[in-house]
């Protein structure tokens, strides 16, 4: 059964503090919604300027929170760090950005390749979280939607691999991190058009295993 409902929640129950369901996720409830549209200030985008505070608090709060858990668990010997558990699937749906397919499907192996509580599957046509592209005021992430926005000019001004691993990761509920090294890919956009790391570094990577683990 996939999670991203709950825990996309959890990156979003973070960020908005909604209640969502861990259901198995259908056409109806997995597409963006068309009803609920968000403002500027609720999307997690890639550069600097439209950055809510608000919400990076509360993602930063939920993985200050799962990582304490995960080292109290570690002390007291429930689970011992690294030690296996069954993974969460995200399943994601990239037709609406064709242009970008391969690099989205780069993008969800890099993540793959660095964490273990949950994984990102395709599956065009009823998933979790949805691929779009277009011309826009920049790429971002819509925790009301579920959606990640491609955006043409940026994606050739900046390095577009970095920049969907970056927004992936908010999907999986980091938060922007515009004032640290090109290293951190939550920096984003932050560093500039020359910075082309595209993975996240093990810190990175073990805040998002922590706020997974047993999802």
């Amino acid at each position: 059964m996939s999670m991203l409902r709950r825990t996309l929640a959890a990156a979003a129950a973070a960020a908005a503090a909604v209640t969502v369901t861990a259901a198995a996720p259908t056409a109806s409830t997995a597409a963006p919604s068309t009803a609920t549209v968000d403002t500027a200030a609720e999307r997690s985008a890639y550069l600097p300027g439209s950055l809510d505070k608000e919400t990076n608090a509360r993602l930063q709060a939920a993985i200050d929170k799962a990582m304490a858990e995960a080292v109290k668990k570690a002390q007291s010997g429930e689970r011992k760090p690294g030690s296996p558990t069954a993974a969460a699937v995200i399943y994601y749906d990239d037709t609406r950005a064709p242009t970008y397919d391969s690099l989205i499907d780069q993008g969800a192996a890099i993540w793959n390749s660095r964490v273990s509580n949950v994984q990102l599957v395709e599956r065009d046509g009823s998933a979790d979280l949805t691929y779009t592209e277009g011309s826009g005021s920049g790429s971002y992430y819509s925790p009301r939607q579920n959606l990640i926005f491609l955006d043409y000019a940026q994606m050739q001004q900046y390095a577009p691999l970095r920049i969907v691993t970056h927004e992936t990761g908010h999907a999986l509920g980091l938060p922007d991190r515009y004032t640290q090294p090109c290293s951190k890919l939550m920096s984003g956009g932050g560093p500039g058009p020359s910075c082309t790391n595209a993975y996240p570094d093990s810190v990175e990577a073990a805040e998002v295993d922590a706020l997974w683990a047993g999802r």
